[in-house]
């Protein structure tokens, strides 16, 4: 099937946080929101939906369970039983829940900075203490664990909050990497709660691996987050899920869920069960695409951004760019924002290690990135 993932969609005027949030003239590469419409099986089912013209109720069908239980085994040999599966309105609000749920007053919450910002600020929303330790860049940017600093940090925490794929580094991590971090969690006695919302954008020579799926212990003390919302660009519909394997974490979970955090809508429902049954042929094409975007940037900041540098994420559709060498004093976003009107999210919203970089958003059509590229480069070039 063909995709124009180059069709240039107007999206001001529709609500969109991405584009109404600076002025006209700046483009938005910050948060992430891609720039794509959906799979036409998606908007296919949910027009459909719409037109029965009946809204009432509704929960989740036993057809959409089989589909991802089946799709949790064919990706990555993980038997999850139907009824693991917990259906949510988001992610965010659900690791938060998690915390809420597992982590006693006084404990603490081991993160790893620099971190998408609400898992930077779980612990603080929900009143316990953070434990943060910096993931360790290497010569060649890429960020790595510094697994003696994750052993002592992780024997202080009553939770271990995992980002994979990282969100802004974009590392996908190893199975041996994930081992050993699990490992210490099972040793400490402490719960896993893994955000893997990216972990369907996956470049070629790496592999998202649940870290729920390495053992039958490990998967005993994880809950493992998951949804299609940045995979399908369907996150305004606000559909989750939850693998909990574990029966007695479950029932906690959803004890503490009941009356704060609310059920899924009936059209991210229609939308989830579309898109995983029907949806592989435009992601397959869509991380085609979003591939050649992400050389695109390495070749462009390597060539064009004096002081800028990048290592080409393994996952995600996020581009980290280090800009520590360019020379700019003070607020990076702001200085992108005004001189280059590009909106790139600021380095240090991400927690400790995000100081002189900023987070660029690679999931546009190839004009729209190389025009902000474009941008970025005359503001870097022409300062005064």
């Amino acid at each position: 099937m063909d995709f124009n993932f180059d069709q240039v969609v107007e999206r001001t005027g529709t609500a969109s946080i991405k584009w109404r949030e600076y002025d006209a003239d700046v483009l938005p590469l910050w948060v992430a929101d891609m720039d794509f419409c959906a799979p036409e099986p998606v908007i296919a089912a949910l027009q459909a939906r719409v037109a029965h013209g009946v809204f009432g109720y509704e929960d989740c069908s036993p057809e959409l369970r089989e589909v991802l239980v089946a799709r949790l085994q064919a990706l990555y040999g993980w038997t999850v039983a139907p009824e693991a599966l917990v259906f949510l309105p988001g992610v965010v609000p659900a690791f938060n829940l998690a915390v809420q749920a597992f982590v006693a007053p006084g404990s603490g919450l081991l993160i790893q900075t620099p971190v998408y910002p609400p898992i930077l600020h779980a612990a603080a929303t929900v009143g316990v203490r953070s434990d943060a330790m910096v993931l360790t860049p290497g010569a060649d940017g890429r960020y790595g664990v510094d697994f003696d600093v994750f052993d002592q940090m992780v024997a202080k925490a009553q939770m271990f909050l995992l980002c994979n794929p990282h969100n802004p580094v974009g590392r996908v991590f190893t199975e041996a990497e994930l081992t050993r971090m699990a490992e210490a969690c099972l040793r400490h006695n402490v719960l896993i709660c893994s955000d893997e919302i990216h972990g369907d954008l996956i470049f070629q020579g790496h592999r998202h691996i649940p870290v729920a799926a390495l053992s039958s212990d490990i998967a005993a003390r994880t809950i493992t987050l998951m949804a299609p919302s940045k995979t399908f660009n369907i996150a305004g519909l606000h559909g989750a899920f939850a693998v909990i394997p574990n029966a007695e974490l479950r029932r906690k979970f959803n004890a503490a869920r009941r009356g704060i955090l609310g059920s899924v809508n009936l059209l991210a429902y229609t939308a989830m069960l579309a898109a995983y049954r029907d949806g592989q042929p435009w992601l397959d094409a869509l991380l085609r695409y979003l591939e050649a975007n992400r050389d695109f940037v390495s070749d462009y900041v390597t060539t064009h951004l004096p002081g800028v540098r990048v290592t080409p994420p393994e996952g995600t559709y996020l581009a980290w760019l280090d800009c520590r060498a360019a020379g700019i004093a003070g607020s990076l976003h702001q200085f992108f924002v005004e001189r280059a009107r590009v909106a790139v999210n600021d380095g240090p919203t991400f927690g400790p290690g995000g100081e002189g970089f900023v987070r660029l958003n690679f999931g546009c059509p190839r004009a729209l990135l190389a025009e902000g590229l474009e941008r970025m480069r005359v503001a870097l070039t022409e300062r005064e």
